[in-house]
C-alpha cells in the first residue's frame, strides 16, 4: 500500500490562497433528515453559483442500484430551481474536455473508493482540481466533499474497489470526515466511535482532520476557509486534543 501514501503533503500547495476567485463548498451531506435534496444549502448555493447557466455533475460515487442518469436527474431537479442546467459527466464522450469547459462542477456522494478510483483512472482528479483552482465554482457533498481534502483516508465508506492512489484534490490543507457523529451511536453500541477511528488515522498520518457533521459545510472564498452551517465541527490534530469549531469560524489548519 505504499503507493497510497506517496507524500500526500505534496499536494498541500495552498494554491487557492493565490487565487481570490476560488469558490468551494464542501458539504457533509446532500440531504438533511426531513428535507429535500440540497434544501439546506439552497440560499448559499444561489450565491455560490450566481451567474452560472450550466453545471457539470460528477456521478461516479454512486455504485449499482442507481444509474448515473437517474442520479444526475436528482441534481438537475434541484438546480432547475436556480435556473441552472445540469450535464452528466458520466454521459460525455470526452470527460476531460467536459471538465475543461465546465462553468461549475458538483461532485455528489456515494462510495468514496469508487469515486476516487474512477477519477484517477480517467485522469480527472487533477483536471477537476486545476479547474477549481482557476476559479470554477465547486460543490462537493459527502464523498464529493471528502475528495476536497488531502486524501480519502478519513472516509466512512467500505473499500468495494481498489483505487490506484488514496490522494485526492487537496483543495483544502486537511482531511475531512463527512457525516461526523460524536460518541457512541447508542448506549449498547460497543464498536469504535468516529473519534477513535480518526485518532487511529492520526497515528499513521500527519494532516489535520475536520469531523464535519451533517448540516454544516466548509466554504472557501479566495484565501479564506470557514466553517458554515448549524453545527460545530470537531478538529483533530496529530498529538493534540480534539476541539470544537463553531460555525462562522475560520479554519487555520495549514
Amino acid at each position: 500500500m505504499d503507493n497510497h501514501q506517496q507524500n500526500p503533503e505534496s499536494i498541500n500547495t495552498a494554491s487557492h490562497s493565490r487565487n481570490n476567485n476560488v469558490r468551494i463548498i464542501l458539504g457533509s451531506t446532500s440531504t438533511l433528515a426531513g428535507q429535500s435534496y440540497l434544501a439546506y444549502l439552497k440560499d448559499t448555493l444561489t450565491l455560490h453559483f450566481a451567474g452560472i447557466s450550466k453545471l457539470l455533475f460528477v456521478p461516479y460515487a454512486r455504485p449499482g442500484g442507481i444509474s448515473h442518469a437517474t442520479y444526475t436527474e436528482s441534481a438537475a431537479r434541484f438546480f432547475a430551481t436556480l435556473n441552472i442546467e445540469v450535464e452528466n459527466l458520466g454521459a460525455t464522450s470526452d470527460p476531460l474536455q467536459a471538465v475543461s469547459r465546465a462553468e461549475a462542477i458538483f461532485t455528489g456522494g456515494g462510495n468514496t473508493f469508487l469515486l476516487v478510483k474512477t477519477l484517477h483512472e480517467l485522469g480527472l482528479m487533477t483536471a477537476i482540481r486545476e479547474r477549481v483552482l482557476q476559479g470554477v465554482p465547486y460543490l462537493g457533498t459527502s464523498a464529493g466533499a471528502n475528495i476536497g481534502g488531502l486524501t480519502m483516508g478519513t472516509t466512512n465508506d467500505m473499500p468495494i474497489v481498489y483505487p490506484p492512489s488514496f490522494n485526492t484534490m487537496g483543495l483544502v490543507p486537511f482531511n475531512i470526515n463527512p457525516h461526523f457523529i460524536s460518541g457512541r451511536l447508542s448506549a449498547d453500541h460497543m464498536g469504535e466511535t468516529r473519534e477513535t477511528r480518526i485518532q487511529e488515522f492520526l497515528t499513521q498520518n500527519k494532516m489535520p482532520v475536520v469531523g464535519l457533521p451533517e448540516g454544516s459545510w466548509i466554504q472557501v472564498n479566495g484565501a479564506i476557509i470557514t466553517l458554515e452551517g448549524t453545527k460545530a465541527a470537531t478538529i483533530f490534530k496529530k498529538d493534540g486534543q480534539p476541539y470544537e469549531l463553531t460555525p462562522g469560524s475560520r479554519l487555520l489548519l495549514q
